[in-house]
C-alpha cells in the first residue's frame, strides 16, 4: 500500500498521473493518496508498538511469507515499470473508430456553421467525430486538415494506409477508446515507424487504396515527425 500511495503521488508530482486517469480526478486522486499514506503510517505505528504473545503457527508463517512475496512484486511493479502511455497494440485490441465517441463532440450542424478557418484548429476526435456522421466529399471540399497522433496501421491495407491516432479518456486508461484519421501514403513504412508521433497536414479526397474500407483518406501534402506531446490523450 505504501508503494502504491508513494508512486501514485510521484505520477502527480510529474505531470505523468494523466496518462492513467481523467485530469478531473487527480485532485482526488492525490487527496485520497495523502489519506492512505496516514493510514499506512498509523498502522506501522500501532504494529511496531504491539508485542505477540503467542508464536506463529507454521501455517501462518506461510502465509506471512506470501503475503511478503506479493507485496514486494506489486512494489516492484510499480517502480520500476515506468509509466507509459498506450499505443498501436491496445488500438488493435479495442477497434479503432469502433465507440460511440465523437458525435457529441463536434456536430456536424456546428461543422457546417462555422468558418473555414477553425477547421484547421480540429483534433483527430474533432474530425474522426465528423466522419462518423457524414462521408459526403463536398462536405470536406476545401477544409484543411492539420492533426497531430501516433501512426497506427489501417490493418485493411497496413502497406499504404495508416491512422493518425489518439486515445480518448472519459475516465483512466482503462476505458481509453481509439479514435483516427485514416492517412492515404503508400509506403510509409521507409519513413516511418509505427507509434511514431506525426503531424499531418493536408486535405480529404477519395481513398485511392483499394483495400481500406475507409471511404475517404487524408492525403498528405507534409508528413512531419514530432516528439510525443505532454498530454497524448485527448479528454
Amino acid at each position: 500500500m505504501a508503494a502504491a500511495v508513494v508512486a501514485t503521488l510521484w505520477l502527480a508530482a510529474t505531470n505523468q498521473l494523466i496518462l492513467y486517469i481523467h485530469p478531473r480526478y487527480v485532485v482526488f486522486t492525490v487527496i485520497m493518496a495523502v489519506i492512505a499514506l496516514a493510514v499506512v503510517v498509523a498502522s506501522v505505528a500501532v504494529r511496531s508498538g504491539h508485542e505477540h504473545d503467542e508464536p506463529e503457527t507454521p501455517r501462518q508463517k506461510v502465509l506471512s511469507i506470501a503475503a511478503i512475496g506479493l507485496s514486494l512484486v506489486v512494489a516492484l511493479g510499480l517502480i520500476v515499470v515506468p509509466p507509459a502511455t498506450l499505443t498501436s497494440a491496445t488500438v488493435a485490441q479495442r477497434d479503432i473508430n469502433s465507440a460511440g465517441v465523437g458525435a457529441d463532440v463536434t456536430s456536424l450542424d456546428e461543422a457546417t456553421d462555422g468558418p473555414a478557418s477553425a477547421f484547421a484548429e480540429f483534433t483527430v476526435l474533432d474530425w474522426a467525430s465528423l466522419l462518423r456522421q457524414t462521408t459526403d466529399l463536398a462536405f470536406y471540399a476545401d477544409k484543411p486538415v492539420d492533426i497531430v497522433g501516433f501512426v497506427s496501421p489501417d490493418p485493411d491495407d497496413p502497406d499504404n494506409v495508416f491512422y493518425v491516432s489518439r486515445f480518448v479518456i472519459t475516465c483512466c486508461a482503462v476505458d481509453a477508446q481509439p479514435v483516427g484519421v485514416a492517412v492515404y501514403s503508400p509506403g510509409w513504412h521507409d519513413t516511418m515507424d509505427v507509434d511514431d508521433w506525426v503531424e499531418v497536414t493536408g486535405g480529404f479526397a477519395v481513398n485511392p487504396s483499394s483495400s481500406s474500407t475507409q471511404t475517404i483518406a487524408v492525403v498528405p501534402t507534409a508528413i512531419t515527425p514530432i516528439e510525443e506531446p505532454d498530454a497524448p490523450y485527448l479528454f
